[in-house]
């Protein structure tokens, strides 16, 4: 699966952040959902026009955020 598929940044769509292409849900909506415990079939319930594809996509732009960037944890 390429996430490119599934995902869009406009900047005049949502401010410019990451969204599923053709809507205005945006990818940290859907991953603030999977780290509260709602299951991608719950996600899609409450958000119609996403699909498991548009959820898997959304997991898979943030692995690769997360691979290309440090977070300084402070502690």
């Amino acid at each position: 699966m390429k996430w490119q598929d599934y995902i869009t940044v406009d900047p005049n769509v949502c401010h410019g952040r990451a969204c599923i292409k053709d809507t205005r849900i945006m990818v940290s909506i859907i991953l603030d959902n999977l780290a509260a415990g709602v299951t991608p079939e719950g996600i899609i319930d409450s958000y119609p026009p996403l699909n498991r594809e548009s959820v898997q996509a959304a997991i898979t732009y943030a692995a690769e955020l997360a691979r290309e960037r440090v977070v300084t944890i402070h502690g």
